[in-house]
């Protein structure tokens, strides 16, 4: 890869905040927080609306090969923080430190699960959400950047969401299966109002990079 090169400096770039967004959620993911009083998310549905964008950004400068290869290198990274994290938790604090063993197994040991489900969802979901947007992008011959952009996301996002609560929330405990039906369903459409309110970013991005 030449860096002199303003592809590859792009890409360079995008994979960063890509990478950075989705590590960043897993290890805050364990606070929950209330949406206008309708469902409990994990606070780290905020970060995801930019890994749409950049999914699509790289699906469509640097093609399938660049999803890909971003999607194992990512799962690569959030399974080693899994594994700093469990070292972590099995080191004891000493007497006067500022964070406790106890509080640092509440919240590290929280985003363990979510880790967890998370490897297992964006592993899965990366992959559909190739395949559905080179599908629309066959098919529509590279015009109509929202049908691809949005119809992407429909799909992936739905096997992302139901994938990483179920495995977060209701395997340890935390949620029953009425409360993950409710907050899964919820985040879903979250995501999906995101997504289509993303649309006209999407376009700036790809005048952007076009432009660069």
């Amino acid at each position: 890869m030449d860096f002199n090169k303003r592809k590859d400096l792009v890409f360079i770039i995008l994979a960063g905040f890509f990478i950075t967004n989705a590590i960043v959620a897993e290890l805050i993911g364990g606070k929950l927080i209330q949406f206008f009083g309708l469902f409990t998310q994990s606070i780290g549905i905020i970060l995801w609306p930019v890994v749409f964008i950049l999914t699509d950004l790289i699906n469509e400068h640097y093609g399938k090969q660049g999803v890909r290869k971003l999607t194992y290198i990512t799962v690569g990274l959030i399974a080693y923080t899994f594994i700093l994290i469990s070292i972590g938790l099995n080191i004891t604090a000493v007497p006067f430190s500022p964070v406790s063993d106890e509080n640092f197994r509440i919240v590290f040991g929280q985003s363990q699960w979510i880790i967890v489900g998370s490897i297992i969802a964006f592993f899965v979901s990366q992959l559909v959400d190739v395949y559905i947007f080179w599908l629309f992008r066959n098919r529509t011959g590279g015009k109509m950047i929202w049908l691809r952009a949005t119809g992407s996301t429909v799909i992936s996002q739905l096997v992302d969401t139901f994938i990483v609560q179920y495995v977060a929330f209701v395997l340890p405990g935390k949620w029953t299966i009425d409360e993950f039906i409710h907050n899964a369903s919820w985040g879903y459409s979250f995501k999906l109002l995101i997504a289509i309110a993303l649309i006209p970013f999407i376009y700036a991005g790809h005048y952007l990079i076009n432009k660069f």
